[in-house]
């Protein structure tokens, strides 16, 4: 909290101000038995970041113990001890001091009234031997001989989430930790608004009025709240979410150099990211919560979403696709709150639509153990189902984090997200009535219709049309007798998606995969990957040759691949002896030269999204194919460093590191092989890099027919690519280069990707700025 100013009328007040402002030449950073903190006296951290002692704020004659920011000229108070008794009698003779009998601090007025106490519980502990020490964080420690500590600031906030605090859920403690707003601008006592996690659904952050939900955040995907911020100067802020069986938090730390950072809960219900600023001498709000009104939580009432007005810039509430204002009235009046009702009502058999980019609504149910296809089909079996995603929240710690996400009843709080905050977004997939869907087919004219149906936009709104496909349509009689209708003889792979078989159509031997009406490939998805492999044609890339669309009957057929997929030898202790080093690195290369040509070469400009061993085919002569195209983006050339500042291919970027770990290792990302102080493979990777032990993950069947120089650059190279900053992250091109040719000048890669990390751009503030077009939203990585 800031103040202008004191405007006290008590003079013994003024003179406490006073001697606040004088030079604190002396002061120390601890308070032990037998020393007190009495007014006009600070504690100051060793750093000199942090100050601790007596305040005013303006427009009142009370008197506050706090710790504040000691080199920022405006008061600016993190934290407040007494917020409900300051000290109004003979401030001068109060005091803070430890304890004698407890280990506790205590503050207390000149009657010696206790107003306000730690409360530490220490049996056994010899008090002469605690002491509380202000470090340079802004956390107040109360600590033993042996640095535990016994009580923090940290742990009981008042308005300000700082820099190495844990803003979150204790389960073992059935506790909780929320910052709460001053009841005013002058009166530190707790206020109506608080910020914490959400503790019936803890992947995501709320901001509560008093009991009542005020505003909610997006997923949690490995950041605590995304946000916007000024172009300019460059620091960082670097946020994790860790989430275990015990506990799930957020914390934030501060690159070297950043100016003063916090998050602010305002008496008025915004949460602010606000920075420090030399030039102005003032704080300057990078980022506030909520947006825009129709932010506010439920403000565009059930099944309505917060968006951009038609014209652009403007927002207000739209009804989801299939759906109407329940009151027309209400609407034209600007009252949201009744929300939207069905044109038509669903049935359960109906299908699902898909809305991309959305903030997903709030109640939501996680399920587990689930892959996408599964969570589809799961969500299609229940009647109750109204909707599901599949969401990233793949920067959780845990090791397999839950995805299913799913809604009975109406959705509430949903907002389109907007392009330049980042990718945020996520796809949400709404049961809707039969007439209401994209795609129906019949009997008659299915080509004519299925091209119609096929048409797709890339992100920018431009169409690609399927009417000048080449490939052909095959009948579903033809490929039905292909297979010996469907027949266990000819299927040679089943899984989440469908069923594969092999067959023979035009004299040509071909695969063909039928998706399950479970399948996790949607009507978006098979649409996706028709039209992707059809206008991309590369030897590394799979080539679709036909499809068919009859009923709810989607086929696609694809060119055979003898050696079926990568992960079906790498990850088997039978099979992966075939893989030596030689064919290892063939395919290495041959998916790198796919990925260039998907991210750089091609007329279209696309995103895997989903690369991973066992979407590499391999044909009989093990040369790589990246197939299953379901998931991908398409960015039109003049938009790949828009204003979103995305470094266009960098989630691929990192799924090819991850994968040339797998190729040297033989061990999946995910292997519990390793020792268990390491999460996951990459993490592995690179502390046996960082000890000169790399070679010690090398896959025991292939160190004698392996070139070690080869080997050492693949483990080097995949380390630069899973780098947690994704602008440290090579390019395609870069890639491709070192490994056809090698390289002694390589970086030092930085540590993989674990904890998310979003960049800030800083620019002076200006009387405009909340309104200005230079505001992005810088890039958060999308490891998987």
């Amino acid at each position: 909290m800031e103040y202008a100013g004191c405007t006290c009328t008590q003079a013994v007040t003024a003179i406490f101000l006073f001697l606040l402002s004088l030079p604190l030449s002396a002061s120390d950073d601890r308070l032990a038995v037998g020393k007190t903190l009495s007014p006009g006296a600070t504690l100051v951290s060793d750093g000199g970041a942090f100050a601790m002692g007596f305040f005013s704020p303006s427009n009142s004659s009370g008197l506050y113990l706090g710790i504040w920011y000691n080199n920022v000229p405006k008061l600016t108070v993190v934290w407040v001890a007494d917020q409900l008794a300051p000290i109004t009698d003979h401030p001068s003779s109060s005091k803070l001091a430890m304890a004698d009998d407890s280990s506790n601090l205590v503050l207390s007025d000149a009657a010696g009234r206790v107003l306000w106490r730690t409360n530490v519980t220490a049996g056994g502990v010899n008090s002469s031997g605690v002491v509380a020490v202000l470090v340079n964080s802004g956390n107040l420690v109360l600590r033993l001989p042996d640095d535990t500590a016994l009580w923090q600031t940290f742990e009981h906030p008042s308005d300000v989430f700082m820099a190495g605090m844990k803003l979150g859920i204790d389960y073992r403690s059935h506790s909780g930790m929320r910052i709460v707003s001053w009841k005013g601008a002058g009166d530190p006592s707790p206020g109506s608004f608080s910020f914490g996690v959400d503790p019936e659904r803890p992947l995501q952050a709320k901001i509560w009025n008093g009991s009542r939900v005020h505003w909610r955040s997006s997923m949690w995907t490995g950041y605590m709240v995304d946000s916007n911020y000024q172009k300019g100067g460059s620091s960082a802020i670097y946020t994790a979410v860790v989430y275990t069986d015990d506990e799930i938090y957020a914390s934030f730390t501060l690159s070297a150099g950043a100016p003063p950072m916090h998050y602010l809960m305002s008496y008025s219900g915004d949460l602010h990211l606000q920075s420090w600023s030399n030039v102005s001498s003032a704080w300057v709000t990078n980022a506030r919560f909520p947006r825009r009104d129709c932010s506010l939580f439920g403000y565009c009432g059930s099944f309505g979403y917060c968006g951009n007005s038609t014209g652009g810039g403007v927002s207000t509430c739209h009804c989801l696709e299939g759906f109407e204002p329940a009151s027309g009235a209400d609407w034209s009046r600007g009252d949201f709150s009744l929300g939207c009702r069905r044109k038509e009502a669903a049935r359960c058999g109906d299908g699902f639509a898909e809305f991309p980019d959305m903030k997903l609504p709030d109640g939501y149910a996680l399920v587990g153990n689930m892959n996408a296809g599964e969570c589809a089909a799961a969500c299609r079996r229940n009647c109750s189902c109204v909707a599901y995603a599949y969401a990233d929240l793949s920067s959780s710690t845990r090791r397999d984090p839950t995805r299913c996400l799913m809604w009975g009843g109406e959705l509430l709080d949903m907002e389109k997200v907007n392009e330049s905050w980042g990718d945020l977004g996520e796809t949400l997939y709404l049961r809707m009535a039969g007439a209401e869907m994209i795609v129906k087919y019949d009997g008659k004219n299915n080509k004519k219709r299925a091209l119609r149906v096929l048409s797709v936009s890339d992100e920018f709104g431009k169409e690609i049309p399927a009417q000048d496909l080449d490939f052909p349509f095959v009948e579903y009689n033809e490929i039905a007798a292909a297979t010996d209708n469907f027949s266990e003889a000819s299927m040679i792979e089943k899984g989440g998606f469908g069923k594969v078989y092999k067959g023979v159509i035009g004299g040509r031997k071909v695969a063909i995969k039928r998706l399950s009406r479970c399948s996790e490939q949607g009507v978006v998805e098979f649409r996706n990957e028709v039209l992707l492999i059809a206008k991309l044609q590369h030897r590394n890339l799979v080539r679709l040759v036909g499809c068919s669309i009859e009923g709810d009957e989607k086929l696609l057929i694809y060119e055979f691949m003898t050696n079926k997929s990568l992960d079906a030898s790498l990850f088997n202790s039978e099979r992966k002896s075939t893989l030596n080093w030689s064919t290892r690195f063939k395919i290495i290369k041959g998916v790198a030269r796919g990925l260039l040509y998907l991210h750089q070469d091609s007329r279209l400009t696309v995103i895997h999204r989903d690369l991973k061993a066992s979407n590499i085919l391999l044909d009989t002569e093990m040369n790589p194919k990246i197939s299953d195209f379901g998931m991908a983006r398409i960015f039109e050339d003049n938009q790949q460093n828009g204003i979103t500042r995305r470094v266009v291919g960098t989630s691929d970027v990192y799924s090819f590191g991850v994968l040339l770990l797998e190729i040297v290792s033989g061990s999946r990302i995910s292997s519990t092989d390793f020792i268990e102080d390491f999460p996951n493979l990459s993490i592995y990777a690179w502390n046996l890099w960082n000890e000169g032990k790399a070679k010690n993950m090398i896959d025991p069947s292939i160190v004698a027919s392996c070139l070690l120089d080869e080997v050492m650059l693949c483990i080097h190279v995949g380390l630069l690519c899973v780098q947690e900053n994704l602008n440290d992250r090579p390019l395609m091109s870069y890639v491709m280069l070192i490994l056809e040719n090698g390289s002694n000048s390589l970086p030092a890669p930085n540590r993989p990707a674990y904890f998310a990390q979003r960049d800030i751009e800083m620019e002076q503030p200006r009387d405009d700025t909340q309104n200005s077009n230079n505001t992005v939203t810088l890039t958060v990585m999308e490891g998987r």
